[in-house]
């Protein structure tokens, strides 16, 4: 008896397995839609461009588009330095690029709680204070004056705060400190970055990652005041130097 139904259950293995092999492999539907021609990002930027838990590709979904533009050309054009993204961008033309940023800026998609970060109460205090107060003796702004009074942005080119892994943060105001990225000229974030300590900028990345996303996480519409000095990224935005050329040539759709 059990050897027949050890026959019997591999037989029926066999025609399962016969079944399987003979049915046709289905391709995956193609929808031609900008959601389906993004997933080479959120390969690296998570699921609909939530960001990565590794903490070093930022969330992309729900920033401002003209930000998301600026960054696509920056990339593409060689002022930000990063050779996956340096290759990926190069053959695209300025018209698909902003279709990308349209995109991945209309996603509202939530926000998971902030990762606990460990600071002593001088630095969390001293952080707090240059975010929201800055220092007027060395001509650093309040961080707020940029990116909206809820840390959320303005709209359309100056990014939230709120919402992005330490790492990342702590890494991109390195970089703007080294010259290791950069925007348009004027490049306020490079001037910024200059003026504080590589241990202030430590706490504020720290201090930010910790802060809670409100539930309106949209970007504020306009600027509170005029801005404390002049930036490439809102003047200047949306204005491209190919690497070469016919650099930014590319497909439109």
């Amino acid at each position: 008896m059990r050897s027949r139904r050890r026959h019997a259950a591999a037989g029926a293995a066999a025609a399962v397995l016969a079944c399987s092999v003979a049915a046709p492999i289905e391709a995956a539907p193609f929808e031609d839609t900008m959601a389906q021609r993004v997933l080479a990002c959120t390969g690296c930027h998570g699921r609909q461009g939530r960001a990565a838990p590794d903490g070093f590709y930022p969330r992309i979904a729900g920033k401002p588009a003209g930000y998301l533009y600026n960054q696509l050309l920056n990339f593409r054009d060689a002022r930000r330095h990063y050779a996956l993204m340096n290759g990926l961008l190069a053959p695209l033309d300025d018209a698909y690029l902003r279709e990308i940023a349209a995109h991945f800026a209309s996603l509202e998609i939530p926000y998971p709680p902030p990762a606990a970060t460990a600071l002593g109460d001088a630095e969390r205090a001293s952080a707090a204070r240059l975010v929201t107060e800055g220092d007027a003796k060395r001509h650093v702004p309040p961080c707020i004056a940029c990116h909206g009074k809820a840390m959320t942005g303005t709209a359309p080119f100056v990014p939230g705060l709120l919402g992005l892994p330490r790492d990342y943060l702590n890494a991109q105001l390195g970089a703007w400190r080294e010259d290791k990225r950069r925007a348009q000229s004027p490049d306020c974030m490079s001037r910024v970055a200059k003026a504080i300590a590589p241990e202030e900028i430590s706490a504020i990345s720290a201090w930010l990652a910790a802060q809670p996303v409100p539930a309106d996480a949209r970007a504020a519409s306009t600027f509170a005041a005029p801005l404390p000095f002049e930036c490439g990224g809102v003047a200047n935005a949306g204005t491209a130097s190919p690497l070469s050329p016919g650099a930014a040539s590319g497909p439109t759709r």
